[in-house]
């Protein structure tokens, strides 16, 4: 990758993580508000605001996230399975963005519960649920914990990147 495609790829990268990582607090946000609210419009545009940022924020933000660290760590000496940091940020990012993609459906199901015009107990029970401030706290946890590997980016290689840096090293002495 010429340099100049690597410094644009890691530019979004940066843009779309840094992004993703205010909407969760955004979200985190309006969920925390939404489950303390005893008015039924704040409930009612709480939970509409947390399927929007879900579908239009989150989730776009989570896959350009993935993509772009994929193609970021192809792109460069970092490579995808040769350091630990690089594998372990993947693996956060893969299962943070499927559990995000099941769970819109889980957030969609309470804001059409909560458009409804009146609640039976069951509907405010599952609106009381604090389990979106659970997912949303879950997330900013480990949207932080990749933060901090991407900038700490702790010693360790893979034996996959054991053997390719081996290779690459008995390349350079033969060839000088």
């Amino acid at each position: 990758m010429s340099p100049t495609v690597r410094k644009l790829a890691r530019t979004v990268h940066i843009g779309a993580s840094a992004g993703w990582l205010g909407a969760i607090v955004t979200y985190l946000v309006v969920a925390a508000a939404t489950l303390i609210s005893s008015d039924p419009d704040q409930v009612r545009g709480g939970y509409q605001v947390m399927a929007m940022l879900a579908d239009a924020v989150l989730l776009p933000l989570a896959l350009a996230s993935l993509v772009t660290g994929l193609i970021c760590s192809l792109g460069t000496a970092w490579g995808l399975l040769r350091h630990y940091w690089v594998l372990f940020k993947l693996l956060l990012n893969m299962a943070a963005t499927v559990v995000l993609v099941l769970y819109t459906r889980s957030i969609e199901y309470a804001a059409t519960v909560a458009a409804q015009p009146s609640w039976s107990q069951a509907d405010r029970d599952l609106l009381r649920d604090p389990t979106h401030l659970v997912h949303a706290t879950a997330a900013l946890i480990v949207a932080l914990a990749a933060l901090v590997l991407a900038v700490y980016k702790p010693r360790g290689m893979t034996a996959y990147g054991h053997r390719k840096a081996l290779r690459n090293r008995a390349a350079a002495s033969t060839s000088t």
